[in-house]
């Protein structure tokens, strides 16, 4: 594989709404927490590959966003490559644990979160429901409540 890059976007960074979009289902969506959000890119030397967004929820807490990675790259372990970038940048900021949420349709991303080492934290009832203006499907079921996975850092 290509070197790869991660870059964090300064704050007057362009937004990569096309990355963001392959994670969730509209803009509308995406500014509800952009904006508070750290954003890291990365590039295999010719092009943007992947993009993780991370949210400080609370002084122990950093939770992922968004995570995505472009179609040709996906089942090449670049994901795990993200996931281990928020790991470390959780440790390194003294954060406790990392947590991310997705749809409890979304059987190939909890499997995913697990594998890298999260358990399941809570359920948010009604999540994508109450947050969206439509319904939206995912391995043919709507999608209603968010899984919360969560990975506990060591100390």
């Amino acid at each position: 594989m290509e070197k790869l890059t991660f870059n964090i976007l300064n704050p007057d960074s362009e937004i990569p709404y096309q990355l963001l979009l392959l994670a969730d289902e509209t803009v509308e969506a995406i500014n509800k927490y952009i904006f508070n959000c750290s954003i890291y890119v990365l590039n295999d030397g010719t092009e943007d590959i992947a993009v993780m967004a991370l949210h400080a929820s609370s002084n122990l807490e950093l939770e992922i966003k968004n995570i995505a990675v472009i179609e040709n790259y996906r089942n090449q372990g670049i994901g795990s490559i993200l996931i281990n970038k928020a790991k470390e940048i959780a440790r390194q900021n003294h954060y406790t644990s990392l947590i991310v949420g997705t749809s409890d349709t979304g059987f190939q991303q909890i499997r995913f979160y697990e594998r890298n080492g999260f358990i399941k934290k809570e359920i948010r009832k009604n999540f994508f429901i109450e947050n969206y203006p439509f319904p939206i499907y995912e391995n043919g079921k709507q999608m209603r409540n968010m899984i919360v996975l969560a990975h506990h850092l060591p100390e």
